[in-house]
């Protein structure tokens, strides 16, 4: 999901949710006021919506394919201008055992930060803007088999 309102992760974890699932594990990233020394006022995101979702979708295949069929996955994304708090991710998985949902869970965001065409322009209290150089310069993502 590519959000232009806000996000709720409440919304994520009934998605997720099923009687016999005991294991959820969830994501939620914000905006923060720091971000490499200095002080943050917000972000702007920006994306290639259709290609994002295709990677959203992508990632929950490729969790069910290392987890198994027993699993439900929500990603959602904000687009636009946030503030410092505003959610800007949500990702959350439901399994039946709590160890396929955590590495449900941390596959899909990995998959979300280094492969989905998001970008991401920094807003500071001195007024400059800059775009991050996201996650192609990350770590590796995590393998989850």
């Amino acid at each position: 999901d590519i959000a232009n309102a806000r996000l709720d992760a409440a919304a994520a974890l009934e998605f997720v949710s099923d009687p016999g699932f005991g294991g959820i594990a969830m994501f939620v990233g914000r905006v923060r006021d720091l971000n490499h020394g200095r002080s943050v006022l917000g972000v702007t995101y920006d994306m290639f919506e259709p290609l994002a979702l295709t990677v959203f979708a992508q990632a929950a295949a490729e969790a069910e394919t290392a987890v198994g069929p027993r699993l439900k996955v929500y990603v959602a994304h904000a687009s636009g201008r946030l503030g410092v708090g505003d959610l800007a991710v949500v990702v959350a998985a439901g399994t039946p055992h709590r160890d396929e949902a955590f590495r449900a869970c941390r596959s899909v965001i990995e998959a979300v930060k280094h492969r989905a065409p998001i970008w991401k322009q920094e807003h500071y209290l001195d007024g400059d803007s800059v775009w991050s150089e996201g996650c192609s310069l990350c770590e590796p993502a995590a393998d989850i088999s």
